[in-house]
């Protein structure tokens, strides 16, 4: 069993059980509103009375998860300072509260549906499941708050900062350590140019004959 725990632990789904939660105590106290108005349509209020049961279920979840994120985070939630730290403890205070909330809640529900005398109580119920809802989203922004805005839980990952816009600009503006010179390349030698006729020294001409000596 203590196998099994360890395996949940490490897959760490209070994010996921949180989501759950909400949306089965929501669409439950929607489905018993429309079940005030149809109040013929009876199962409509078993399925409030399920979706109640199952939401105060994984509230007691959320709760459970949540206790394990705080032993996987103690050192860290330890050295919490300032205003994380405040959210943090309401988080934490808030998420056992909800919990007996809704399972005090959940019982209430059987009642109402089960005995006359509870019966009665319907609309006193529908009001303290209204609040009690209202404050299950508060405590969802609580922890969005806690993950999105101070980076609880998202620790490991400061090593590793995304680059900010500002960053950007500037690695831009600045120049970079060896600039880049154009060097146009060196013309290849040409073929060195034959002297031309007019320059190279004409062979030195042949004497001519000289002229025989006329006969005079």
């Amino acid at each position: 069993m203590d196998e099994v725990i360890n395996q949940l632990k490490t897959w760490q789904l209070h994010p996921v059980v949180n989501h759950f939660t909400i949306a089965l105590l929501t669409v439950a106290l929607l489905t018993d509103l429309v079940a005030s108005i149809f109040s013929s349509r009876v199962w409509m209020r078993y399925m409030a009375l399920t979706l109640t049961l199952l939401g105060a279920a994984t509230a007691a979840l959320s709760w459970v998860t949540g206790g394990w994120e705080a032993d996987r985070l103690d050192e860290y939630l330890r050295n919490l300072q300032g205003p994380a730290k405040a959210v943090f403890s309401q988080h934490a205070q808030w998420g056992e509260i909800l919990m007996y909330v809704f399972v005090v809640l959940a019982v209430w529900r059987i009642l109402v549906q089960s005995t006359g005398f509870f019966a009665s109580t319907r609309p006193l119920y529908l009001l303290a499941m209204i609040v009690a809802v209202i404050f299950a989203y508060v405590q969802g922004w609580r922890g969005g708050k806690l993950v999105f805005e101070y980076g609880v839980g998202t620790q490991l990952n400061a090593s590793t900062p995304f680059p900010t816009p500002s960053a950007n600009a500037t690695a831009a503006a600045s120049p970079s350590s060896i600039p880049t010179v154009y060097v146009p390349a060196a013309p290849s030698p040409s073929a060195s140019a034959s002297p031309s006729a007019s320059e190279s020294p004409s062979a030195s001409p042949s004497p001519s004959a000289t002229a025989s000596p006329t006969g005079a």
